[in-house]
């Protein structure tokens, strides 16, 4: 079942065609991390198994260090000993800090590109208000021109 869910992830991540590339690579980071905290689990505890010390012996509990590791609010409760266990956390403490940068970063592209259409909408429409503008007073003018050039007439009296 998880295979398929994680398939099916995936592809709603990155199929998109009009998905920009910043959201594609977010997507993409968020898949890896997640693959990489779910193996990095059952690695730590292979590792640490049998270790003197070890507190990583069960999976859930290598699950829920995975989590803090990646997130880097490392409590300090759980923590590997050996030095198998200790690059798997190094594994997982890099792919969690890339990942929650692409995705800050893909967040700060959304927000910006979406303030500069706003912008570039309200730019378009101040412009079209503008030409308006002038077509009015064009017309205005060119009234006036017509009443000046016609025999000294007074507005409204002919």
């Amino acid at each position: 079942m998880l295979p398929g869910f994680l398939t099916r992830a995936v592809e709603l991540l990155l199929g998109k065609e009009g998905r920009s590339l910043h959201l594609k690579a977010a997507g993409g980071a968020t898949a890896v991390l997640g693959v990489v905290m779910l193996v990095g689990s059952w690695a730590v505890v292979v590792a640490e198994h049998g270790a003197r010390g070890a507190n990583l012996t069960t999976y859930p509990k290598a699950l829920w260090w995975s989590i803090e590791t990646a997130t880097t609010v490392g409590y300090g409760d759980f923590y590997p000993v050996t030095l198998w266990g200790r690059v798997v956390g190094s594994v997982v403490m890099v792919v969690g800090i890339t990942t929650y940068g692409l995705v800050t970063a893909a967040l700060a592209t959304w927000f910006v590109g979406r303030e500069q259409r706003c912008r570039h909408h309200l730019a378009h429409g101040a412009e079209e208000l503008g030409e308006e503008a002038v077509r009015a007073l064009h017309e205005r003018f060119d009234r006036l021109e017509r009443m000046v050039a016609g025999k000294g007439e007074e507005p409204g009296r002919r």
